[in-house]
């Protein structure tokens, strides 16, 4: 008797917010998933390190999902992935400017902000060449375009008043901003949009503070204290 396909499978981290826009892409479709939780910060240098997920996904990052008997890696690539094998709850409107738009917002995030603060690049460049400012300097820049682009685009959310790729990307990214203790203040379209999408239900399913992975002291104080706290 068949039992149907498996379900997708999704490598993660809970404080990945490459992970997390994947996250918030299955929930907001209502795909069910499996977790499988992959440790970056373990003591030994992390899991993803290790032979086995290596030959799941050679960057030896998260995430990586495994779907329609594939693994596929890169979290643009698979929220695309998504939007095209599963057409239900869409998450890119139908007008092609507008779709271009989502795609601006997502691009701004995902190449031109994320990956200069994210854990691998910080620890190389090491907190006595001043990470923190690095962080701060990448985010604020960031921030700035992204403000600039919703002021043409938002309605309720990033691209008019349907949630879309670009809100899956910036809500971890706002996220990321307040660890790295950026001031958010100038931004408030942008954070506006933030305040919102929080409340929804994907997003809070989604959110670091809820997943299995989450160290218990920090879902219970419900705030990630930045590794640059005792700098």
């Amino acid at each position: 008797m068949s039992t149907g396909p498996a379900k997708p499978l999704l490598y993660s981290f809970w404080r990945s917010s490459c992970s997390w826009r994947v996250r918030n892409a299955l929930n907001l479709k209502g795909i069910s998933y499996d977790l499988k939780t992959v440790d970056l910060f373990k003591s030994d240098g992390g899991e993803q390190l290790n032979d086995e997920y290596r030959q799941l996904n050679p960057r030896q990052q998260v995430p990586a999902l495994q779907i329609d008997g594939n693994i596929l890696i890169e979290s643009m690539a698979i929220l695309h992935y998504l939007e095209e094998t599963r057409v239900e709850n869409p998450l890119l409107p139908q007008d092609n400017l507008q779709r271009a738009k989502v795609r601006e917002i997502c691009e701004v995030i995902t190449s031109g902000i994320q990956p200069f603060q994210n854990v691998g690049t910080l620890d190389y460049i090491g907190k006595k060449n001043k990470a923190l400012e690095w962080a701060q300097y990448w985010i604020a820049r960031g921030f700035c375009a992204v403000e600039k682009l919703l002021a043409a685009s938002a309605g309720k959310y990033c691209v008019g008043d349907q949630i879309t790729l670009a809100d899956c990307c910036l809500v971890p990214q706002v996220f990321n901003a307040r660890l790295y203790k950026v001031d958010l203040t100038p931004y408030v379209t942008l954070t506006r949009i933030d305040r919102a999408l929080a409340e929804h239900p994907a997003f809070k399913a989604a959110h670091p503070f809820n997943q299995v992975d989450c160290p218990p002291d920090i879902a219970a104080r419900r705030e990630c204290v930045s590794s640059f706290t005792e700098a």
